[in-house]
């Protein structure tokens, strides 16, 4: 059929012959369902989930509050994740400033970068201070104040469920206190040593979990804090 045209053509487009001849339209493109991943270009939300942990380590004069704050990815679906977005470091003592935000600074880049941010764990647990490290409430050496900041984020971590627990069970924990109070009634005492030790005094240094709870009972070496033992 010819159709005479009276107007000026100010555009066009063509039609595709199949949909023409057929009347058939073609499927909407699905939406790609793809979850989420954490990476730098995700804009910051203006609410965050944080988490504040208190520190007093002997190397410093005031207690550091380490406050996490995370993203939660993939909200109300089979995809949902928490991952830590940023970290802030505060403190009324002044002598570490400087390096304590700027490395609050790569820390946070690491967690927007996303990934796997578990390695900064152990990066940050292997810096050993010259001057010596200390023990912290309990008996738990730290080789130096940026592995105890370590040990706090690895604690972050397992508590959102990037790293596992290795939380002992009940059944261990029963055990080591059978073991504590045997070797502390064949001791014929219970003390504590001077760097605050919840174990015996003459306990030695735990080589996994670096905790001074490792005792000897019947010649076999055991750590009363994470239940490591030679003799398996």
């Amino acid at each position: 059929m010819t159709v005479k045209i009276s107007n000026k053509i100010v555009g066009y487009r063509v039609k595709k012959a199949d949909a023409e001849t057929t009347g058939e339209h073609q499927a909407p493109v699905k939406a790609d369902t793809k979850p989420v991943e954490m990476n730098e270009n995700i804009e910051r939300p203006d609410f965050l989930l944080g988490t504040t942990y208190k520190i007093k380590p002997p190397v410093a004069e005031h207690a550091m509050y380490i406050t996490i704050n995370d993203i939660l990815l993939n909200e109300d679906t089979d995809h949902e994740s928490r991952q830590p977005y940023e970290v802030f470091i505060n403190s009324k003592s002044m002598e570490h400033f400087q390096w304590v935000i700027a490395l609050t600074r790569v820390i946070s880049a690491v967690f927007r970068k996303g990934g796997d941010v578990t390695f900064l764990v152990e990066e940050l647990r292997s810096v050993y201070d010259p001057n010596g490290g200390y023990f912290k409430k309990g008996g738990v050496f730290m080789p130096s104040l940026v592995a105890e900041i370590g040990a706090v984020i690895e604690k972050h971590l397992k508590a959102i469920g990037l790293l596992e627990s290795d939380e002992l069970s009940e059944t261990t924990k029963r055990i080591l206190a059978e073991k504590r109070a045997e070797f502390e009634a064949s001791q014929n005492k219970a003390t504590n040593d001077d760097s605050g030790s919840d174990y015996p005094a003459n306990a030695t240094m735990c080589g996994k979990c670096n905790t001074k709870a490792v005792i000897v009972m019947d010649g076999c070496a055991t750590c009363l804090s994470c239940g490591d033992s030679k003799c398996g």
